[in-house]
Parts: C-alpha cells; sequence; structure tokens
C-alpha cells in the first residue's frame, strides 16, 4: 500500500491555530484555578465560549500526531514489516479524517452572529387565502410550539389574534432558551400551504400562505428608548367576533414615532403586563432595524435574507395531498409532512439550512 501524499495530509498552518487554542484553553484554566471571585466569571465566561472550539482543535492535534507517528513508522526501515502495513493503514484512514476535522475546526473559527444564542421574538401572521390562511397560520403555530418543546425551549404567546374557526391572524411568541434565534432564523419569509380546505365543499386544493418574523431579543440595555419618542394609547380589548373580554381600557398601543413602528398587545386583564409586552415586542424590532442597518453599511455583496424577517421570499411550500414539503432555498423535499409539522422533520430541514450556509460561509472566507 502506498503512502499517501504528504503535502495533501493535512494543513500545518490550521494545526498551529489549534495549538493555539488549546494553549489558550491551558491558560484560562490556570488563571481560574488562582482567580478572585470578582474575576473568575470572566474568566469563566471565556473559557466556555472557548471550549467548544478548542475540543475540534484537540481532536485535530491528536489526529496530527496519530499521522506523525504512523508516518515515521512506516517509513522506518527496521520496523516489522507488519507494523509498517498498519501504519500505511493508519496513514489512509486518517488521511481521510484530518480534512473533515480541518474543516470542521474551519466552521467553528468562523465569526459568529452574538444575537443566535439569544432568546428569540417569533410572529406569524395569515396571508393571503382568508379563513384558510389563518387555519395554516394556527398550524405553523402549533408547530413551533412543538418545536420548541423538543428543544427544551420555553415558548411564550404574546399575543394571539384568533378567528371564530379556531385559526390565527396574527401571533408574537417569545421563545426562551439557549441559541432559539439562531435556529428559528432559517424559518423568516412567505410559507405557502396547499390543500383541500375544510371550508371547501368542491373538493379543491387551494394555496394559502403565512408569513414568519424572527428577530432576536433584546435586552434593555441594546436598546435606549427615549419615552418623548412613544405614543402610548389604551383601549378596551375584543376578541374573535369583535365581542369584549374585559370591561376596561387594558388593551396597549404603543408607537415608536420616529420609525413608526406600531405595536398592540390586548391579551393580558392588566394594561401594565400588555404595556411590558408590547414594549418587549417593540424593543426587539428596534434592535433588529439597527442590526439590518450595520448589515446592510458593511457587508457589500447581495444581502440573504435569512433571519430578518424579510417576507419577499417564498421560503417553504407544505403540500398536504401529496405528503410533500418544499424548501426552496436549498432544493430540498421531504415527503414526511407529519414530521415536519412535529417538528422532528423540521429539525432536519433546519440542520441541512445551517450546513448551507456555514458552508457558503466558508467558501466565502476562503475565496
Amino acid at each position: 500500500m502506498s503512502l499517501p501524499d504528504e503535502r495533501l495530509a493535512y494543513d500545518h498552518h490550521l494545526a498551529e491555530v489549534a495549538a493555539q487554542l488549546l494553549g489558550r484553553r491551558a491558560g484560562l484554566e490556570r488563571k481560574m484555578a488562582e482567580a478572585d471571585p470578582e474575576s473568575y466569571g470572566e474568566l469563566a465566561r471565556e473559557y466556555a465560549q472557548l471550549s467548544p472550539v478548542a475540543e475540534i482543535a484537540e481532536r485535530l492535534r491528536r489526529a496530527v500526531e496519530a499521522y506523525d507517528e504512523a508516518r515515521a513508522l512506516a517509513r522506518d526501515p527496521q520496523a516489522e514489516p507488519e507494523l509498517r502495513e498498519l501504519a500505511r493503514e493508519e496513514l489512509h484512514r486518517l488521511a481521510h479524517e484530518l480534512p473533515e476535522l480541518e474543516r470542521e475546526l474551519r466552521i467553528a473559527l468562523l465569526p459568529k452572529d452574538e444575537a443566535e444564542e439569544r432568546n428569540a421574538i417569533l410572529e406569524i401572521r395569515a396571508g393571503t387565502g382568508g379563513e384558510e390562511a389563518a387555519l395554516f397560520a394556527a398550524d405553523l403555530l402549533r408547530m413551533y410550539q412543538r418545536y420548541a418543546a423538543r428543544h427544551g425551549w420555553d415558548l411564550e404567546i404574546l399575543h394571539l389574534h384568533e378567528t371564530e374557526l379556531g385559526g390565527v391572524r396574527e401571533a408574537i411568541c417569545r421563545v426562551v432558551g439557549r441559541g432559539a434565534y439562531g435556529r428559528l432564523r432559517f424559518e423568516a419569509g412567505v410559507h405557502r400551504v396547499q390543500r383541500v380546505p375544510i371550508t371547501e365543499s368542491g373538493g379543491r386544493i387551494h394555496t394559502s400562505t403565512a408569513t414568519v418574523a424572527v428577530l432576536p431579543e433584546a435586552e434593555e440595555h441594546d436598546v435606549v428608548i427615549d419615552e418623548k419618542d412613544l405614543r402610548i394609547e389604551t383601549f378596551r380589548a375584543s376578541g374573535a367576533g369583535g365581542q369584549h373580554v374585559n370591561r376596561t381600557d387594558s388593551a396597549v398601543r404603543i408607537t415608536h414615532i420616529p420609525t413608526g413602528i406600531t405595536v398592540s398587545v390586548q391579551d393580558e386583564r392588566s394594561q401594565h403586563r400588555n404595556r411590558a409586552r408590547a414594549m418587549r415586542i417593540l424593543r426587539a424590532r428596534l434592535f433588529e432595524l439597527e442590526r439590518r442597518r450595520r448589515h446592510e453599511e458593511e457587508v457589500t455583496e447581495k444581502r440573504r435574507q435569512i433571519g430578518t424577517g424579510d417576507r419577499s421570499e417564498r421560503i417553504r411550500t407544505y403540500n398536504f395531498p401529496q405528503n410533500r414539503v418544499t424548501d426552496h432555498r436549498i432544493g430540498l423535499t421531504r415527503h414526511d409532512l407529519e414530521s415536519v409539522l412535529e417538528g422532528e422533520g423540521l429539525d432536519e430541514i433546519v440542520e441541512a439550512l445551517i450546513a448551507e450556509e456555514r458552508a457558503r460561509r466558508l467558501a466565502h472566507a476562503d475565496a
């Protein structure tokens, strides 16, 4: 068995980067062992951020060491023939494993969007299609509730406008959990459904849509809102069909005058709680507005509309008669619609979208 091409065996520069990462991790461990309580917290946060990348670097370091040892043994004329043959087999195995580890480390070293680890504000609205669109929006809300449960996230409905048939005109949710925004941001866009509506007696397939926006939740220090820039109105809350749900002016509408952004919340009987929810939604929208503005200034290439709440792009089609779900961004089709709506199949679609984005960013970084 011939030896693999040494020039292609592994990237020496990346091996040096891995060694530097491991050196930094070891240095942090020493400092944490001697740190006072005041400085320990900051060191621990840096250690937690570094650890996932350092673990990949450690696997790469061990593979590089194993490769060098096997190469030396395979070339040693004093070694027994059986051992040299085993070393050659190990070299060929590692020659395939090393590029995968290098790719994994390059992806881990890509600059990360700090917002990916945040909680998310998820907004679902019925689009074209009347009552069927509202019923589809309700299906999407249930899908995201199941998806959140699968990941151990808490999904809190901040605002819900339902129809008499159980559809959803608008739902605004807060999804609490590490990495919620990082995964849910791929859901932003126009979702299309093709099926026979329950209101259709002729059995014809209709096409309806719903829009989804996903925003990273903003902390109070992220967005400074001047009270003078707000117009706050209160009114009597009403439910589906226009009936009053209470007799006090508990509903709140907040308008941010400089941007024209308006948020209305009426789900709680307490005006104070409705105002707090409305401010949470407003802060997230202003935070995302500023993030997009900075992004447009910094990026000269064509901006991809993932995770921005942009509704102009049809991202996915749910075809009930054919049991088919197609994500148009990556051309992925699955014939397990029920699994997607239950959250399990959705996870696999999101994983494919994450992989595609990483490959794109890696290609851009190497260009």
